[in-house]
C-alpha cells in the first residue's frame, strides 16, 4: 500500500524505513504463524507515512489502518502513539515504526 522504498526514493523522498519480522512478535508465535513481516516506508523530513509492504497470515486484518494512516498524512509518532495490543499483529505494525525510527524495544 502506498510507495515502495523504491519508488518514494525515486519520487525524490529521503526515506526512513522500518522491518519488523512476524517471528518476533509474541501473539505470531502463539499462533504458529511467524512467517512474514511488515515494512514501511516514511519521509524522513517530515516524518510522513509514505507506504508499508505486509506478508503474512493476518495481514488483511491491519490493511485497514495502514490504508487509513496513508489516507489522513499520518506521521511516525502518531502511529507510535497509537494503541497496539498486546498480545496481536497489529503490534508488528508499532513496532516496524519503532525500528525505523531508532525506538524499537521487542527486537
Amino acid at each position: 500500500m502506498g510507495y515502495t522504498e523504491k519508488a518514494a526514493k525515486e519520487a525524490g523522498y529521503e526515506v526512513k524505513v522500518g522491518k519488523f519480522p512476524f517471528m518476533a512478535s509474541g501473539k505470531a508465535s502463539a499462533a504458529g504463524t511467524t512467517e512474514g513481516f511488515v515494512k514501511v516506508v516514511f519521509d524522513a523530513k517530515y516524518g510522513e507515512f509514505l507506504g508499508a509492504h505486509m506478508i503474512g497470515a493476518g495481514v488483511t486484518e491491519m490493511i485497514a489502518e495502514v490504508v487509513a494512516a496513508r489516507k489522513l498524512e499520518t506521521t511516525y509518532h502518531e502511529i507510535l502513539d497509537a494503541v497496539h495490543p498486546h498480545p496481536t499483529m497489529s503490534e508488528a505494525l508499532k513496532e516496524a515504526v519503532a525500528v525505523a525510527y531508532g525506538e524499537a524495544i521487542d527486537i
